[in-house]
């Protein structure tokens, strides 16, 4: 596990909780009767809950932006610094954020709100919902360093969701390429769309290949699952599973987040 994961999460197997914001203004979803209070009272009633279920950290994002962009509108991520401003003081565990789909984007959130860490996918080329995927790591590696946040913390999606990567090699050689070339602090491994699981093959391949590297689940980690993921994994990223029935676009469900916690504790021997 590298250092900076570890310092970070206290060398545990983090589960990191998303908080969805609702969909910010000029997505189509947006609900501007409510506005940017609306938006801030959603977040944190999410954020409150899953601090009080024990979650090891919290990931702020735009989940509900649909349709995604690979350029995002600079109003989406000064909206999102405006609503992560206003709850700071009662973050009281680790954040990340994740602007989907621009790691610029990220990156700047990430700069301009104190976060921990970004989660993108920074390498390879995908077919994807939204069109030709083709992010470029190194430019987003150097915006990161230019703000002066090297320490900021880079969790590299390698299989994306919404997508089909043209780079035929197995997802293990990918990973295993990724962090040779680009040197992230840990490797999540997605199913094809959001709240959906990855095969446990694939996220077993890519942890039997990454040893010393942080290897996270990233979609679709459930209460029947959890266990057993952390049995492979380094920790996992959960965000549908604590939500009213499951269900992506409700709100955190206290009981439920709760639950999960109880059997995360309980999958990694109580830590």
């Amino acid at each position: 596990m590298t250092d900076r994961f570890a310092r970070l999460f206290g060398g545990t197997k983090p589960v990191i909780a998303m908080v969805h914001l609702g969909a910010l203004p000029g997505a189509p979803l947006h609900d501007a009767a409510a506005g940017l209070d609306g938006l801030v009272a959603g977040a944190r009633a999410d954020l409150l809950a899953l601090q009080a279920a024990g979650v090891d950290a919290v990931m702020f994002g735009n989940e509900n932006d649909r349709p995604y962009e690979f350029t995002v509108d600079t109003a989406s991520t000064a909206a999102m610094a405006y609503v992560i401003g206003r709850l700071r003081a009662e973050i009281t565990v680790p954040f990340g954020v994740n602007v989907l789909w621009d790691p610029m984007a990220s990156v700047a959130l990430a700069a301009a709100t104190g976060a921990a860490f970004v989660r993108e996918i920074f390498t390879g080329a995908y077919a994807s919902d939204m069109g030709m995927w083709t992010p470029d790591a190194g430019k987003a590696m150097r915006y990161r360093d230019r703000l002066g946040r090297g320490d900021l913390l880079m969790l590299y999606n390698v299989s994306a969701e919404f997508a089909d990567s043209l780079d035929r090699r197995p997802i293990a050689d990918r990973a295993r390429s990724a962090v040779f070339s680009s040197i992230p602090d840990a490797v999540l491994v997605s199913g094809p769309i959001t709240g959906e699981p990855a095969a446990l093959s694939d996220l077993r391949a890519v942890k039997d290949a990454l040893p010393a590297v942080p290897v996270l689940a990233n979609t679709g980690v459930r209460h029947a699952t959890v266990a057993e993921v952390l049995g492979i994994a380094d920790g996992c990223i959960v965000g549908s599973a604590l939500k009213v029935d499951g269900d992506t676009w409700n709100p955190v469900d206290p009981e439920r987040a709760a639950d999960f916690m109880n059997r995360a504790r309980a999958a990694r021997g109580g830590s």
